[in-house]
């Protein structure tokens, strides 16, 4: 048969009802289903498809039959006798980020006046919940586990020890010969533990202590054993699943030995930029564990900032990596206006940095902290060269700090 049916408009309507009846709703027919009610074959059903389209695009077919998956995109006077009508490939349903995605980014084509014509929507897989609900899962054997320790006899209600916990970076594998020094998960954990309990030890028994974890408490947020956000590549020491409940049980030991010196103790963790999810995974595992212990509060808040005010001083924390010290004293003023009058003291914490560093931001006392961990392979060979301790502060509720107790960890050529 001659395939005259693009001159003829009985066919092109025939052509276009076929479409119509075997659309697969994605924008694709079934050709070989047309081809047994038209009479052709697969090749020039497709043919005839895309002449369709064609003759749609340059406003040929009018208004009736719109192409299927089609709508009508324009239409503009051509003389008295008609009228062209553009049709287009209709627009898809409303977007919706797939279920398991978070939204990475958009990009936008747009005209000579820089208006929208077209925007591209990206995803990835946000395995945040996923992870969360995992721990959950694996830590609800252990929920209201912990066997309580028998509180001091005498405390002092006027006190509050602060123990500043800086980038750990517990999971970390260093190599002596290359870095100078070992450092793995077991040399990490030893060191944590024992500069803990040397500080709780030297430290007065306040009723009250906080341990504050300023983020980066471990090297690698996941098994790929890259940075989040950078995606540098990392030394890491042991399996991820190992790394993660070795954590959890390290900061288990230095809550116990702060609950013989304190008669409460408040924990926060601050997300790290090495760690914004396990940093959540251990807030979770943590509050399970002691759900039932009266002497212990894990402040689940997952947000990048800790504020807490004792008496007449106002605390701030954050990791340090997203905000500079003055704007982080700004951001305390305007989110505690009721706590920033009531206090006569201001004290922002940051870690992130690796050093002892303290700069006045008007009143407020901008106080970075030095870590305990060792340099990894790439910090050695940009040599950096912190010095690396551990410190507890120690808060009177009407004079501010009145002392503090300092732990080094010697260099290792003194060792």
């Amino acid at each position: 048969m001659a395939d005259l049916w693009h001159t003829d408009a009985s066919q092109v309507s025939a052509t276009i009802a076929a479409m119509q009846r075997h659309d697969r709703g994605d924008g694709t027919y079934s050709t070989t289903a047309m081809g047994v009610e038209l009479g052709i074959t697969d090749s020039s059903a497709r043919r005839r498809i895309t002449r369709i389209k064609r003759m749609g695009e340059q406003g040929r077919l009018g208004t009736d039959p719109v192409i299927p998956g089609f709508a009508i995109k324009s239409i503009a006077s051509k003389d008295a006798s008609g009228a062209w009508v553009r049709q287009t490939k209709a627009p898809g349903p409303e977007f919706a980020v797939p279920e398991g995605h978070a939204v990475k980014g958009v990009s936008a084509l747009v005209d000579g006046d820089g208006r929208v014509m077209a925007q591209w929507v990206k995803t990835r897989l946000d395995d945040t919940d996923v992870l969360i609900e995992a721990i959950k899962e694996t830590f609800d054997a252990y929920k209201g586990r912990a066997f309580p320790v028998p509180p001091p006899e005498h405390t002092d209600d006027k006190l509050l020890s602060v123990y500043p916990v800086a980038d750990v970076h517990l999971g970390m594998l260093a190599w002596g010969r290359e870095t100078g020094e070992d450092y793995d998960l077991g040399i990490a954990a030893d060191r944590l533990r024992s500069c803990m309990a040397r500080l709780v030890a030297q430290s007065p028994a306040s009723k009250q202590a906080i341990i504050l974890n300023l983020g980066d408490f471990y090297h690698a947020d996941d098994s790929r054993n890259m940075t989040p956000r950078s995606g540098n590549i990392l030394d890491v020491d042991g399996r991820y699943f190992r790394v993660l409940t070795a954590g959890v049980q390290l900061f288990m030991d230095c809550i116990d030995l702060a609950l013989r010196k304190h008669e409460t103790v408040k924990v926060r963790n601050v997300p790290g930029n090495h760690d914004p999810h396990a940093g959540i995974a251990l807030t979770v595992a943590l509050s399970a564990f002691y759900a039932d212990e009266p002497r212990v509060t894990i402040d689940d808040d997952p947000g990048a900032f800790f504020y807490h005010r004792f008496g007449s001083t106002l605390i701030g924390a954050t990791h340090g990596d997203r905000i500079k010290p003055q704007e982080a004293a700004m951001t305390m003023a305007v989110r505690n206006p009721d706590d920033w009058g009531a206090s006569k003291y201001r004290w922002h914490l940051f870690g992130h940095i690796h050093h002892r560093r303290v700069q006045e931001v008007g009143n407020v006392i901008c106080e970075a902290f030095q870590t305990v961990a060792a340099k990894d392979g790439y910090h050695h060979a940009h040599g950096y060269s912190s010095g690396q301790s551990m410190t507890a502060v120690t808060l009177h509720h009407d004079d501010g700090e009145i002392g503090r107790h300092v732990v080094n960890v010697p260099p290792p050529w003194g060792r």
